[in-house]
């Protein structure tokens, strides 16, 4: 959480920045007949920021162990067809580190990249300071560096796959840069792997991410 304390505070300064600084921006076409300063028509979009991710709390069900969420940087770049209907790329740029905790503590480690492929729906017109979005896509989350043998033969998971669902909220600064705020949702199950062999157990992390970025339009 704390390494998401500077990125918070920067974002928040720019929400407050955001009504009066685009305001400006588009009084601008007012007086300057040659400038079209909006949004609208823009149709690539990149966002950098970072999110935590929350595993489920029950990943095993009769194993009896919990994974910690983590959290990480990301990246997505949009293509936006229209103003309104935009195909999002979006990644962990680093890996997601989880702690394996079990009855008497830590077990072990493991580590989780996630990427996605999603249709959006943005709400409002281009130039609308807050504009909601939804989402529907796929998603794949490959894991590695797992160390929850206990001392046993090595356990691995394999890349867990599934349906992401997102909802967020883009607060624009100006005609090109903005705020935004995101939760998604991973449904998808790992097979479980000891001593590189399948043993019929599959582990259902479906993650929640909530995400925080800034954005530029072009």
């Amino acid at each position: 959480m704390s390494s998401l304390r500077p990125l918070s505070m920067a974002l928040l300064s720019a929400l407050a920045f955001a009504p009066s600084a685009f305001a400006q921006d588009a009084g601008t076409t007012s007086t300057d007949t040659t400038s079209t300063d909006t949004a609208s028509g823009k149709r690539i979009a990149i966002v950098g920021g970072g999110a935590i991710l929350q595993p489920d709390s029950d990943p095993l069900p009769g194993a009896r162990i919990d994974i910690d969420g983590g959290t990480a940087p990301t990246l997505s770049a949009s293509w936006y067809i229209n103003d309104n209907i935009a195909v999002e790329l979006w990644g962990a740029a680093d890996k997601f580190n989880h702690r394996v905790r079990g009855d008497g503590g830590k077990i072990g480690t493991i580590e989780q990249q996630p990427i996605a492929l999603s249709g959006q729906y943005h709400f409002r017109s281009a130039d609308s300071v807050m504009r909601p979005f939804v989402g529907l896509g796929y998603y794949e989350s490959n894991f590695s560096n797992e160390d929850i043998s206990g001392g046993g033969p090595h356990v691995g998971l394999d890349t867990a796959k599934g349906a992401i669902a997102t909802a967020g909220m883009d607060f624009n600064i100006n005609s090109r840069w903005f705020a935004r705020t995101d939760v998604r949702y991973m449904k998808g199950d790992a097979k479980v792997n000891v001593a590189g062999e399948p043993n019929g157990d599959e582990m259902t992390m479906d993650p929640w991410t909530v995400g925080l970025g800034l954005g530029a339009r072009f």
